[in-house]
Parts: C-alpha cells; sequence; structure tokens
C-alpha cells in the first residue's frame, strides 16, 4: 500500500486551521475517501476526541506548564521539542489507521512550527516527501496590501525553510465582500496589481518596507495563485484536494475507499 499523502496546516494564530481541518475531512469522508486527522498541537483548546491521533495523548501544554514552572510561551517551546520525542509513536498511530490522506493541523503560533528543526525532523518521520504544506492567509490580514505581502514573505519562509510543495488558502473566505475577495485573488494572480496596490498610498516606513518586500519575493519567482475556501458554506475544498493530488499522484483522483453517502 503507497504511503498517505499528508498535508500540514499552518498559518498565523486565527487563521482557522482547526476548524478548515475538520470541514475538509468531513468533505473527504463525504466523497469516498478515508482521511486522518492529527493534532500536533499541545496546547489545542479543542475537546479531546476530536482528532483521531492528537499530541496531547503524549504530550499536554498545561502538564509541561506545571511540571516544568514554565509560563505558556516556555512551556509552547518545551512541548514543541517533547512533541518530536513522540514522532514515531504519533507515526505508529497514524499507520494503523490505514487513510488515503493524513491531515495534520500544526500549532497555532506558526513560529513554533515554522522555525524549530524538531519541526522538520517531526515532518521528515512522519511522511518525509509525501507532504504538503497548506498556509492558509487570514482574511483580516489578507484584505490590505500590507498585510498581503506580509502573508506572502510568511509563506515564501515556510516553503524555504522545508522545500516541500505549498498551497496558499485564503481561508474564511465568506467574511470578505465579493469585491474584497476579487481584489485579493487579483493580487495573488497579477503581480503588477499587487505593486500598485502597495505603492498607492503616500509614502511611509510602512509602506516602503511593504514595497521592498514585494520585490524581495517577487526575485525569488512566481507569487502564485491564492485558493479561496470557506469551512463554513464548505467551498473551496475539492479544489484544494484536487490541489493536493496534483502534488501526490500527478492530479490523478483517489480510488475511494468506500460509497460516498448523501450526508
Amino acid at each position: 500500500m503507497e504511503e498517505p499523502g499528508t498535508v500540514y496546516f499552518t498559518g498565523t494564530a486565527g487563521a482557522g486551521k482547526s476548524t478548515l481541518v475538520r470541514a475538509f475531512a468531513e468533505w473527504m469522508k463525504n466523497a469516498g475517501y478515508d482521511a486522518t486527522v492529527v493534532n500536533l498541537d499541545p496546547g489545542s483548546e479543542t475537546a479531546d476526541g476530536v482528532a483521531d491521533v492528537d499530541i496531547r495523548e503524549w504530550v499536554r501544554l498545561s502538564d509541561v506548564q506545571d511540571e516544568y514552572g514554565l509560563g505558556p510561551n516556555g512551556a509552547q517551546v518545551a512541548a514543541a521539542d517533547m512533541i518530536a520525542l513522540k514522532i514515531f509513536d504519533i507515526k505508529q498511530a497514524v499507520q494503523e489507521l490505514k487513510s488515503d490522506y493524513v491531515l495534520v493541523d500544526t500549532p497555532g503560533q506558526i513560529e513554533l512550527f515554522a522555525f524549530r528543526e524538531a519541526s522538520k525532523a517531526i515532518v521528515d518521520a512522519l511522511s518525509g516527501d509525501r507532504s504538503v504544506l497548506a498556509f492558509l492567509f487570514d482574511p483580516a490580514l489578507a484584505r490590505t496590501p500590507g498585510g498581503f505581502v506580509s502573508l506572502l514573505m510568511l509563506s515564501a519562509t515556510l516553503e524555504f525553510r522545508f522545500r516541500l510543495p505549498l498551497v496558499n488558502v485564503l481561508a474564511k473566505s465568506d467574511v470578505l465582500t465579493p469585491e474584497q475577495s476579487t481584489e485579493i485573488l487579483a493580487w495573488s494572480d497579477e503581480p503588477g496589481r499587487l505593486y500598485e496596490a502597495v505603492t498607492r498610498d503616500v509614502p511611509t516606513p510602512d509602506v516602503q518596507l511593504s514595497t521592498e518586500l514585494f520585490r524581495a519575493i517577487e526575485i525569488m519567482g512566481p507569487l502564485g495563485g491564492v485558493l479561496p475556501t470557506s469551512a463554513k458554506e464548505g467551498t473551496g475544498l475539492e479544489a484544494f484536494y484536487q490541489s493536493c493530488q496534483r502534488v501526490f499522484a500527478g492530479g490523478e483522483d483517489l480510488e475511494p475507499s468506500h460509497a460516498p453517502t448523501d450526508e
């Protein structure tokens, strides 16, 4: 049996990672595919039992704080490294479920996933090359030119750090007006439109910084599109699946594991 494709959902705190993971898992189930949900956030506040494999069975943030006398930030850093020590237990639990896809909900603080060496070791051990990074653009930030450029820089940094295929996802697109969505998608598809938007305002240090960041990103290569999704409305999930399949199977669809439901 071929190794499952593993998708790591990343993004800034509040971008909607956990909600999108659950919505995509439900979409896959209804489409006839099996998906295993893995929670890698030891400080997650979701109820136990929501994820199929939950790091909190081995490492829980509150326990780390109590045992080592650490504050929330120090405990997060310590827990991130502890997770790497448990990765083979997690991998065994995932393999026992024999799913088509593994959907990984990463910690809410993106720096704990993006900039810890332990995270690279976790990805290598858990899924290796059968991996895709999904970077979620929070619409609260993406709706302004400067915020959009900042998110592009974070996305590019993540791709550089892990050297893995990456899909940029506009999460919670339902909270945007049609005009805002159209503008954001135009920025992602047409660099010239984004540059015009960034330089539209009177020059300030923030505008100047956004302009320089844009130029740096443009030099690195094509900006790539941003895929709009809504976990609330269930939109964009099939397109997201197709983007992942282009990486895992060259665009070929999975054979359904079971008959699709009518739910």
